[in-house]
């Protein structure tokens, strides 16, 4: 893996990287975990770790919307390196996500699910009419901390679609799936989350306690 860039805007180190085959080149994000800033409310040295668990969530429970994750060594250390989504510089992602688009209704969803508490517009990847999120590094807390810039859905039905997404995420062994990964606090919180999402067969509402939005939203 060779890195040949870096986004700037990002709060922790994020690299572009190249990783080479003999058959192809294929563009990933690397984050190493020597780069993460410690947070007051998560794991120091924990984020890359967050970042694979939605990964595996999102693909076991059939949400498809996070690109292909994995764990890994790399140049500055081991670390989370994930697909590169190369996306349309002329799409409006932000007026896309503030539309009723269906996809958008499985991501806020999945949001609900991880316990995502920094959706933001630029998080939302949009390519060949297909969605998919990225930077899930602050997910999964077994405190309510959902902050999203997608809730135009908050407190509408669920849909059949999203149901069964759920009853599927639920029917997965997580303690298997995320042993030493997550704590085993915020693995039985997922269970909690989707259990009421399933109860309740509603989008979830903003919380009056905790703020709605991230800042800043794009």
């Amino acid at each position: 893996m060779r890195v040949v860039g870096r986004l700037v805007d990002a709060s922790n180190a994020t690299l572009l990287a190249e990783i080479e085959s003999e058959k192809k080149s294929q563009k990933v994000i690397y984050k190493p975990v020597a780069g993460e800033k410690p947070l007051w409310d998560f794991q120091d040295g924990n984020l890359a770790h967050r970042e694979y668990c939605a990964f595996v969530l999102s693909d076991q429970s059939g949400f498809n919307l996070v690109p292909n994750t994995v764990l890994r060594d790399g140049p500055f250390g081991f670390g989370m390196v994930q697909e590169w989504i190369e996306t349309d510089e002329d799409f409006d992602i932000v007026s896309f996500g503030q539309s009723f688009d269906p996809q958008l209704k499985k991501m806020a969803i999945f949001d609900a699910v991880i316990n995502n508490t920094d959706r933001k517009f630029g998080h939302l990847l949009y390519r060949k009419n297909r969605l998919f999120g990225c930077d899930h590094g602050v997910t999964f807390h077994s405190q309510d901390k959902l902050r999203t810039v997608i809730w135009q859905f908050a407190g509408d039905p669920i849909d059949p679609e999203n149901m069964q997404l759920l009853n599927q995420a639920f029917a997965l062994d997580f303690h298997s799936l995320f042993q030493g990964l997550l704590t085993p606090v915020e693995i039985n919180a997922i269970y909690a989350r989707i259990e009421l999402l399933l109860a309740n067969q509603r989008f979830p509402l903003p919380s009056e306690s905790w703020p709605a939005i991230p800042w800043p939203p794009v």
